[in-house]
């Protein structure tokens, strides 16, 4: 059961994303009406002489940010360049993730990564835990204080990585069903528990035998990563002969369905882009983190154009910032590079309803709409002209100043 709200009603400019569109409405002025339990009831233009004022001046209102794509436990070497994606994992990565086994930094890292959500208007997330069982347990318990909307998982690797990092199948699998227990569902599927394999190369076939049965058993959500980077994709080949590519690795185990999540997919073959569209799959699409470690550029206009679900993703630490607007400029950036422009009203579209959609969640949030959670955030923006809607957006999406976010909702209710 939810925990009811005194229904409110908020007045501002809106940023509406379509449901059948990926096109966005703007009502330079209008209202919000939010009932008891957090849903919307009501949008509209505020009619003349309307007697509610604005809400929180200077500001436009839109549906929080989801992004599709954040490492727990990469938090604090977030921008460290030691090299491209597997060197990095080995110079940077797992040294800093070993030291989640110990709960009060894992606490103390958990609580940041809730502040830096609300920071930066992400009110969803899809994020990779640490393989440390009490680390992920209380990134969920700092998630359910916060009131942020997440689905976490325990990242499964049982080989090659260090020692204190890896845990065996059997015992990873116990793990997540205690996780799956306590947390999936919780507070009226706010809170979510998604299988989470690293990637192929981290985990042993039984591991993801057991993962896709996890899955299946329980009707989970899945994410792990799918051709990031050239050498992590010869290096998955040849440790995985019997498969005819990289998705089928995840295929043959069970983990390539409609509730899969894939992150970065820069490299697919054509075989592997039709199999993932068959199995209803979506993407993460992480531009920041593919500049940084040097690993290509998705097609991100051939994938929508195949009609792939596609979310936006920080990828923090690959990733530099946690600010969606950030990872939409950069998402642009990269369309332009691929000669296939990807303008701001559809990346608006899809760090907000995409991302909702991408994580199976697209009748429930990233839309300003009647019957829609009130996940809403109100971000400063200044414009010349408050009808100009171009305007508006190249200001909320591509200034480098960045406007703070100056209110975060989930379900009406403030994140703290």
């Amino acid at each position: 059961m939810r925990k009811p709200i005194a229904p409110r009603t908020i007045r501002g400019r809106l940023l509406c994303p379509r449901v059948d569109t990926r096109t966005v409405d703007h009502l330079a002025d209008g209202l919000v009406e939010i009932d008891e339990q957090g849903v919307i009831a009501a949008v509209g233009p505020a009619p003349a002489g309307c007697a509610v004022p604005e809400t929180v001046p200077g500001t436009v209102w839109l549906p929080g940010f989801v992004d599709t794509h954040v490492h727990y436990p990469q938090l604090r070497v977030a921008g460290r360049s030691s090299g491209e994606l597997l060197t990095w994992l080995e110079r940077t990565v797992f040294a800093e993730e070993s030291r989640f086994a110990d709960k009060n930094y894992a606490t103390d890292v958990a609580a940041d990564l809730c502040r830096r959500f609300i920071a930066s208007g992400t009110t969803t997330a899809s994020i990779y835990g640490s393989s440390h069982p009490i680390a992920t347990a209380v990134l969920f318990a700092a998630l359910d204080r916060t009131g942020l909307r997440a689905q976490v998982g325990m990242t499964l690797m049982d080989r090659d990585a260090p020692p204190d990092l890896c845990l065996e199948a059997d015992a990873a699998l116990v793990a997540c069903e205690a996780l799956i227990a306590r947390w999936h569902g919780h507070d009226d599927d706010r809170l979510r528990f998604c299988v989470t394999p690293r990637f192929a190369l981290s985990c042993t076939p039984r591991l993801l035998e057991g993962a896709g049965r996890l899955a299946d058993r329980h009707d989970l959500p899945i994410q792990t990563h799918l051709s990031e980077n050239p050498g992590e994709i010869a290096a998955v080949a040849a440790r995985f002969p019997e498969a005819a590519h990289y998705l089928d690795v995840y295929a043959r185990h069970g983990l390539c369905t409609e509730r899969s999540l894939f992150g970065h997919c820069i490299h697919l073959s054509e075989p592997e882009w039709g199999a993932l569209h068959a199995a209803g799959a979506a993407v993460a699409h992480c531009p920041d983190s593919n500049f940084f470690l040097g690993s290509g550029v998705m097609p991100l206009r051939d994938t929508l154009t195949r009609g792939v679900r596609v979310g936006l993703g920080s990828d923090v630490g690959a990733g530099r910032t946690f600010s969606m607007r950030h990872i939409a400029a950069s998402a642009y950036d990269a369309s332009l590079l691929r000669g296939a422009r990807v303008g701001p009203e559809e990346l608006l579209w899809l760090a907000t309803a995409g991302g909702a959609n991408a994580l199976g969640l697209g009748d429930r949030i990233g839309h300003l709409a009647p019957g829609y959670d009130a996940d809403l955030v109100a971000v400063q923006v200044q414009v010349s002209d408050p009808a100009d809607t171009a305007e508006l957006l190249d200001a909320l999406l591509f200034s480098h100043a960045t406007e703070p976010v100056r209110n975060v909702l989930v379900r009406g209710r403030r994140a703290v």
